[in-house]
């Protein structure tokens, strides 16, 4: 069996070289680990969502892949991205027909109305990434509003449950890990882990965080 330190040793050299900084998507920045946008779109490919949901979009990067391998498997789709500054995204996901930028929280009505109209729209199963406010407090309220939205096989991946800690950032403070644990020992029955997806590349920015809605 391989060594586990061997896994965390590279994780936080990935992590700590800020390479995942430096990682681009057709020439835009896409803060990810590379091995969790392959495992992606192969949840992307198997689940065939109409509707994708990101919580933080950043530079857009992430948007784009996500939005160019679910237009190629499901033609009739949308991808969603949500951020409170939505200033670093370039023009291309601007103009891209398949991509609504959404600026804003998870938590404002607005969002959460437009998460429902687009769920009557597309119809089918819905994929959600979280991955903008690492704080505790922030998760565990994200995870509490989709409660409401997602139904039974609907995928959630929770990000940068890595850091306080698991193993990275260790002085962070409670952040997702602690949320989703949490969440788990509150709400038992919502969620089954998908240990197959987190342990397929040996690490991941989201440990305990790919979960899939009963």
């Amino acid at each position: 069996m391989e060594n586990p330190n061997f896994f965390d040793e590279y994780h936080r050299w990935y992590y700590d070289t800020n390479v995942w900084k430096t990682t681009k998507f057709m020439g835009i920045n896409c803060q990810k680990s590379v091995s969790d946008m392959w495992n992606y779109q192969e949840i992307i490919f198997e689940l065939k969502p109409s509707l994708i949901v990101e919580v933080g979009t950043a530079c857009g990067g992430s948007a784009l892949y996500f939005s160019l391998i679910l237009k190629s498997i499901k033609p009739v789709s949308k991808v969603l991205s949500i951020d409170i500054d939505l200033g670093m995204v370039p023009d291309v996901l601007k103009t891209d027909g398949h991509i609504e930028l959404l600026k804003g929280t998870l938590a404002d009505e607005d969002t959460i109305s437009r998460i429902k109209e687009l769920r009557k729209i597309f119809k089918g199963p819905l994929f959600v990434i979280l991955d903008d406010d690492h704080t505790k407090n922030n998760v565990m309220a994200e995870m509490k509003i989709l409660r409401d939205i997602l139904t039974k096989g609907d995928y959630l991946v929770v990000e940068d449950s890595n850091i306080n800690g698991h193993p990275v950032l260790p002085a962070w403070g409670d952040g997702p890990m602690e949320a989703i644990e949490e969440y788990l020992l509150t709400y038992p029955g919502d969620y089954n882990r998908d240990l197959a997806r987190e342990e397929k590349f040996g690490f991941t920015f989201a440990p305990k965080g790919f979960l899939i809605r009963n």
